[in-house]
């Protein structure tokens, strides 16, 4: 039976790149909506770009954009990589749309018909140098319930607590650094602490289909009778770039509520489009399908604020939301440094082939919220032996005997070869395996099966049988098998390699596979085309390249906020432009200084050239954990923010300087953030802050920290 669904992602934020931990996602979305296509469903998967915000303010104001100039350019960027990608978008479209703000501004005059609409007086974090309030996520400071270090305003990372940027201890302002001041300000509140939304989200958490998030929203919604949900702040104070919200001047649609809203409205947009009935899809009672897949550090506002805005709205709510882990790089968080920040346009550039990292991250894909890492060294191997040594390699065994001997036609009697009935058998559980977003143990299968063909011809050994015209009916039938096996090996991998596949359709002169084509085995009438080779092999020195420009494009001008995703995700890139909002534009050599060292070959000893410092890259970093390791009487532990999403770890031998490691907590300093990490006895250290200390240590003992002037900023190039 014909299914009727709705797919979406979430929504990556218009002030940054798109890179290889946004590309989790869209894959295994991707993979998923290719799949239920295949199946005859009616699927349409739409996106957009997450436009609105004051990060994107104030890096269009950097930039001498206009904020739409900004989110028009951004938009091209993103829509290439996906395209890229080969991410299969019916509609991607952008939250700052006039269907959008229709759409948002329903919602709410909708929820505040409820009566779940409050307005009141709050005290407001206020930057007194950039004469601006702060939403939350623009101030840092330590979590009120945990004591958690460096966190944003409106969440804790470490434990997962909801709270107001005025609970923060220690805080300061991720735009200026400067401590906030407190002002009043009216603003308007979603009430998720009603009794209704708990009633509501204590029955629909009961129909999410990982059981991970389930338990996460029951430990968000506390004990029956004792929810601790907190009412929600939609809306910003001016300036601010977004939707004004009805009869209320100069205040604005927090950018998660139009968000998720966003959804509809790239849905709408399509509904125009291809004369779709909106209506039918979005309303109570549809008999369509709604999901979303999205990473695990949003599950809050999906799994909590997202179906309540629906429910109170008269909309349906998602049929599931799906929640993936995060992505780490041999291990290791992704870091500009080491050049594993891998941006989906380098990746192109590079020269590789996207559907390489499509079979690997589908290959470590399963149906939970599990952390998966990209192991380059494994990636290498795993796309190699699979996808060439296991499943090209059987046309490229096959195709050129049948082409040179039997015009290239296939014997109809070898459609049924025993081989091939065990082939076609393994197609159920694939299928199973793929919808339930278990795309690691499809793939798994899929290669089992590519195993016993290829157990298959080595054991008929095709290139001894050729040698023999007596064997002719024997060569045809086995290249006739390899190649009919090759075809089904192709459409069960059709949804993780689709423009492979589309190459060997075209190669089989077959039209496009569906999974109704199991069964319908290759066609004696039909001539297989010349073969063409399919795929190559990864080469080393292309991960090499990779990494290396990845490097370079730490120096070469790429916006901080690209670290704010580090893990892959939206809500800390929504927020990380100002985390570190300087460029890192690359040294220029002037001429003086081209013409010097051309002149002079080499550099006398201890002179270093314009391009030997360029090398270095220092940044501005602030402590914001500092303390004594014991069994050392030299070194200091301390924890650096340098504007990316993650903090830094560095061991520094200042330990005499600083008998009070606390002190030095919320400093600014300087640190080398592309010296290669360095396992120490008591952990890694990823970097080096720079110190000041006399020429002779023994005379003049002491050892300091350079600490900047305060408008300096975490993420800042030193230069």
């Amino acid at each position: 039976m014909s299914r009727r669904i709705l797919v979406t992602s979430a929504l990556p934020y218009a002030n940054g790149q798109i890179h290889i931990g946004h590309l989790v996602e869209y894959i295994q979305t991707d993979i998923w909506v290719r799949f239920m296509r295949m199946q005859g469903h009616e699927v349409y998967y739409v996106g957009a770009d997450d436009t609105h915000g004051t990060p994107v303010m104030l890096r269009a104001e950097k930039e001498g954009l206009t904020p739409k100039q900004l989110i028009d350019r951004v938009w091209t960027e993103h829509k290439r990589d996906f395209d890229s990608f080969n991410i299969s978008f019916d509609n991607y479209y952008s939250t700052d749309s006039e269907e959008n703000r229709e759409l948002s501004e329903s919602v709410y005059i909708a929820l505040k018909e409820r009566g779940l609409i409050e307005a009141r007086d709050i005290e407001q974090a206020y930057d007194p140098v950039k004469e601006m309030f702060l939403p939350d996520r623009f101030i840092k400071g330590e979590c009120p319930k945990c004591g958690a270090k460096d966190q944003y305003g409106d969440s804790c990372e470490v434990c997962g607590s909801t709270y107001a940027p005025t609970d923060l201890l220690n805080p300061y302002s991720v735009v200026s650094g400067a401590t906030p001041v407190r002002k009043t300000s009216t603003h308007y509140f979603f009430k998720l602490s009603d009794k209704r939304c708990e009633q509501f989200l204590r029955q629909w958490v009961s129909g999410l289909a990982q059981p991970e998030a389930a338990n996460k929203m029951k430990e968000w919604l506390g004990e029956d009778g004792e929810s601790t949900l907190a009412d929600w702040d939609i809306s910003r104070d001016a300036p601010y770039f977004g939707f004004e919200i009805p009869g209320a001047p100069g205040k604005y649609f927090y950018v998660w509520l139009d968000a998720p809203v966003g959804y509809y409205a790239s849905f709408k947009n399509l509904c125009a489009r291809r004369g779709l009935n909106f209506e039918e899809w979005v309303k109570p009672g549809s008999t369509t399908e709604q999901y979303h897949f999205i990473g695990k550090d949003i599950l809050y506002f999906h799994t909590l604020f997202w179906p309540a805005m629906l429910e109170f709205s008269g909309h349906r709510t998602p049929t599931n939301v799906y929640a993936h882990g995060f992505l780490t790089v041999d291990g290791q968080k992704m870091s500009k440094s080491r050049g594993t920040f891998i941006t989906a346009q380098s990746f192109i550039d590079t020269g590789l082939n996207p559907e390489w990292l499509r079979y690997y991250i589908g290959a470590k894909l399963g149906n939970t919220m599990e952390d998966l890492d990209l192991n380059l060294d494994d990636f290498v191997a795993r796309v190699n032996s699979d996808l060439v040594g296991k499943y090209v390699n059987i046309a490229s065994r096959a195709a050129g005997f049948l082409i040179k001997r039997f015009d290239g036609r296939v014997s109809a009697h070898a459609m049924q070869a025993p081989l091939l009935e065990q082939v076609r058998a393994a197609a159920q559980q694939i299928a199973v395996y793929y919808e339930g977003r278990e795309f690691g143990k499809a793939l798994r299968l899929v290669m089992e099966q590519a195993d016993a063909i290829n157990g298959y011809v080595d054991t008929v050994k095709p290139w001894d049988l050729a040698k023999d015209p007596a064997q002719a009916g024997a060569l045809h039938e086995a290249c006739s098998v390899c190649l009919e096996a090759f075809r089904l090996l192709t459409l069960y991998l059709k949804p993780v390699l689709p423009a492979t596949a589309q190459a060997v359709e075209q190669f089989l002169n077959i039209a496009p596979q569906t999974w109704q084509d199991i069964g319908r085995a290759l066609s004696a009438d039909t001539a297989i085309s010349a073969y063409k080779h399919l795929m190559t092999r990864v080469e080393g020195k292309q991960i090499e390249a990779l990494l290396a420009a990845n490097r370079d494009s730490l120096q070469a001008g790429a916006p901080a906020s690209d670290a704010a995703a580090a893990k892959g995700k939206d809500k800390s890139a929504k927020t990380a432009e100002t985390a570190g909002t300087a460029g890192t534009a690359k040294a220029e050599k002037t001429e003086k200084t081209e013409k010097a060292a051309a002149t002079t070959g080499k550099t006398d000893d201890g002179i270093v050239t314009i391009d030997d410092f360029a090398k270095i890259d220092l940044r501005i970093a602030r402590i914001v954990d500092c303390k004594a390791v014991d069994g050392s009487d030299k070194l200091l532990q301390l924890t650096l923010d340098v504007g990316e999403a993650q903090t830094r770890n560095v061991f520094s031998g200042i330990k005499s300087a600083y008998p009070r490691p606390e002190v030095l907590v919320g400093k600014l300093t300087v640190m080398v953030a592309n010296l290669a990490p360095r396992k120490m006895k008591f952990g890694m250290s990823e970097g080096m802050v720079l110190a000041a200390s006399a020429a002779d240590e023994k005379a003049e003992p002491g050892i300091y920290i350079l600490e900047p002037h305060n408008g300096a900023k975490p993420g800042m190039r030193v230069k």
